[in-house]
């Protein structure tokens, strides 16, 4: 997907995957039950800075923490951005 937005400095964009619809063990959960998701795919990679060399690029797939990075909506999606810190792994 192309997005037209380039984070800067050691900023990532991030398109949250959708969040979970049924459990393990096949019950329906709710919307007002469903928790916020703390993966997504990684859009847009800034350039990073001179003491910080970015790792995650385009197209990885990321775990991140509960109440990272920032909301926002661009053409109608939603998308998080955050820093480099703030991801946990690359799964």
């Amino acid at each position: 997907m192309s997005v037209n937005i380039k984070p800067l400095a050691d900023r990532v964009l991030i398109e949250p995957l959708p969040a979970e619809t049924k459990t393990a063990s096949g019950i329906f959960i709710p919307d007002n039950a469903k928790e916020k998701p703390q993966r997504g795919t990684v859009v847009a990679v800034g350039n990073g800075t001179k003491d910080h060399e970015m790792t995650v690029k385009v197209g990885d797939t990321v775990l991140y923490g509960k109440y990272a990075g920032t909301e926002l909506k661009l053409e109608g999606a939603d998308y998080l951005i955050m820093r480099e810190d703030d991801i946990l792994a690359i799964v």
